[in-house]
């Protein structure tokens, strides 16, 4: 099935496997950046900007982040990629509609992951004065997966929406989004 307003799946595995990959490489230099925020490795590697990956790593703002969060900020985004991965691994080729909530997790764990990453990179030159290579790389990959993950999401959302608008029935619209099958919803689908 392709929803509207595509004339693709988004939900197919040529889109998600590579937004696995990606996560996955993601996951591996923030786990690689927090193993130095927890002093598990002596220094962060940088090959463009040297000892201001450190200094990036150790700032007031990292800092701060890390008594939020109560781990390193790099860790949590670990866990957020980790979480891309395995919500991209989640579910059918038709998961937008059989399964709308797991493509809703997925979406919330992408883009505010991806503007969380675009605020730090602009922390990092306007407060810290230091710019981190492997946090500019994370970043771009996290923009990246908002972008590939974009158009599942909204198809969900869309499939959601039109059920709420043919149907007006919150059951039937709480039963969609949990995968229970309607009849109503599989007429949405249909049309």
């Amino acid at each position: 099935a392709i929803p509207q307003p595509w004339d693709y799946n988004p939900s197919r595995w040529a889109q998600r496997i590579p937004i696995c990959i990606l996560a996955m490489v993601a996951f591996v230099i923030a786990t690689y950046m927090g193993l130095y925020q927890w002093r598990l490795i002596d220094s962060a590697w940088d090959p463009v900007f040297g000892k201001q990956t450190q200094s990036v790593l150790d700032s007031n703002v990292s800092e701060r982040m890390r008594h939020w969060f109560l781990v390193p900020d790099a860790i949590f985004g670990a866990v957020a990629y980790l979480g891309d991965a395995i919500f991209g691994l989640a579910g059918s080729t038709r998961r937008w509609q059989y399964r709308p909530w797991l493509v809703v997790l997925f979406g919330i764990d992408v883009i505010p992951l991806g503007v969380v990453s675009a605020v730090l990179v602009i922390l990092q030159g306007a407060v810290v004065g230091s710019w981190c290579f492997l946090c500019l790389v994370t970043a771009a990959i996290s923009l990246i997966l908002v972008y590939m993950a974009f158009d599942e999401v909204w198809s969900c959302l869309l499939y959601l929406y039109r059920v709420w608008q043919q149907t007006r029935s919150p059951r039937i619209l709480w039963k969609t989004f949990w995968g229970r099958r309607t009849p109503e919803a599989e007429r949405v689908a249909e049309a």
